[in-house]
């Protein structure tokens, strides 16, 4: 069986959250890798963990990719996403290209389908607001700084998809991979 994932990059409120539920919601496979994470904030989407945690990970080639954003340090661990890609399909959140390389290129196993999503400006800034995180501002640098990828192999602005579509256009696309 081949095992396949999904990425989908983008910079803060282009709509990773929506879609990784609508994907849920069509196939049940989908599943959302759980980040590391080291820090405060937002957790209900991530893998709390420790400083000595995460530098074992890396101490040991475990570490795929971290990162740091928002005064918090995010991983993904080659272990556990090779074990979630075994039974499911993994649905990685990514807003570097750095990251979406080491990824695609670690030699794991997996296929990825990389999905750059994206929306305009005032769209990602009112979403943005309406999520009350009280970083607004800094969430919109971050809007300002995310690179466009070269090559994804699927574009979509979330402004103009509806996300239950947008869905269906992910799946359709991760099975033409297999």
């Amino acid at each position: 069986m081949e095992l396949t994932g999904v990425i989908l990059y983008g910079p803060p409120a282009a709509g990773k959250d929506t879609i990784t539920d609508c994907l849920a919601l069509l196939d049940n496979r989908y599943c959302l890798y759980r980040r590391l994470k080291v820090g405060s904030g937002r957790t209900d989407r991530y893998e709390i963990a420790s400083h000595t945690a995460l530098a074992g990970l890396r101490d040991t080639g475990e570490l795929l990719y971290e990162n740091e954003q928002y005064g918090s340090t995010y991983g993904i661990s080659r272990t556990q996403l090779t074990q979630l890609a075994a039974t499911r399909f993994p649905v990685l959140h990514l807003g570097q290209p750095a990251g979406v390389d080491a990824v695609t290129s670690a030699g794991i196993g997996i296929t990825w389908l990389v999905v750059e999503l994206w929306c305009r400006r005032p769209l990602a800034a009112a979403r943005i607001e309406a999520r009350a995180t009280g970083d607004a501002e800094r969430r919109m640098h971050v809007y300002d700084q995310t690179e466009q990828l070269a090559n994804p192999h699927l574009r979509i602005d979330t402004g103009e998809t509806p996300p239950g579509t947008a869905a269906q256009q992910v799946d359709q696309a991760r099975r033409s991979l297999t």
